[in-house]
């Protein structure tokens, strides 16, 4: 981690939502996410705001060598986006404790706040963390 990475690190990341990030591409192995609206799927809004997140900080890490891992998730979802609108999210670096980190995060559609809360990640080194990801895939 470089002595960069403090709180008030701040982005804003921008995606157009494709037909394939709706709630029937969730799990399309499920009929009942099949048969929901064709809408910006809650888990793909947690990954977008994950992915923010990583933008965010990866500057301030040895990257790739260094990356986080999503640790905890606390977040609305106010509104309902189609696909073909942009969503944006803002996200701001609110605590660094050891590698810990804590966002507030919130994303908007160009029409409404759709999400906002907060978002914990963990800084991992990253041979270290498949060593024992390979080690736990062997017992």
């Amino acid at each position: 981690m470089k002595a960069t990475l403090k709180p008030g690190i701040a982005y804003e990341h921008r995606f157009v939502v494709p037909p394939t990030k709706t709630v029937p591409s969730l799990y399309p192995e499920a009929e009942e996410f099949l048969a929901m609206p064709e809408v910006f799927a809650t888990g793909f809004l947690v990954g977008f705001l994950e992915w923010a997140c990583i933008k965010a900080v990866n500057p301030h890490l040895d990257w790739p060598a260094e990356q986080t891992v999503g640790t905890h998730i606390d977040v609305s979802h106010e509104a309902a986006t189609p696909p073909g609108l942009e969503v944006t999210a803002r996200v701001e670096l609110i605590e660094v404790d050891g590698r810990r980190l804590v966002f507030a995060v919130e994303a908007h559609d160009g029409v409404d706040l759709i999400s906002k809360g907060r978002h914990e990640r963990f800084v991992i080194d990253k041979a270290r963390f498949e060593t024992k990801l390979a080690a736990k895939q062997g017992s």
